[in-house]
């Protein structure tokens, strides 16, 4: 798991292989990740807006944006937690995401950004 702290707002992500599938002939890898978003500010914030950067070790680079996080844009109050699951494939054993989220303080109205930290997508296999 790796973790982060920017802005009062602490990101831990954990990942896992999930196999491989074949697409167009080409082979894929499919990776999951959990995400943990913990408020440790004093007022409540709102998550808008994400980007993610994934990279792969084909040197295939992508960014993604999106309006909040699968499908919902939470509040999460003080010292409290949201959670969430998601995905993505690669077409390399390894490779790596980062990115940020936008988000507002829902008592001063201030936008502001929280970096998720850089975590490694790899296959058991490519560790050894």
């Amino acid at each position: 798991m790796v973790q982060q702290i920017s802005n009062g707002i602490k990101i831990s992500v954990r990942t896992q292989f999930e196999g491989t599938f074949y697409k167009e002939e080409i082979i894929h890898f499919a990776f999951s990740y959990e995400v943990s978003i913990s408020n440790e500010r004093q007022s409540p914030v709102q998550l808008l807006s994400r980007v993610w950067y994934i990279n792969d070790a084909l040197n295939f680079r992508e960014s993604i944006e999106g309006d909040g996080v699968v499908g919902e844009q939470p509040i999460i109050q003080p010292s409290e937690s949201y959670n969430y699951s998601s995905g993505c494939t690669l077409k390399s054993p390894f490779g790596s995401m980062k990115g940020l989220y936008s988000m507002i303080d829902l008592m001063d109205q201030k936008k502001f950004k929280a970096k998720i930290p850089t975590f490694k997508l790899c296959t058991e296999f490519a560790q050894n």
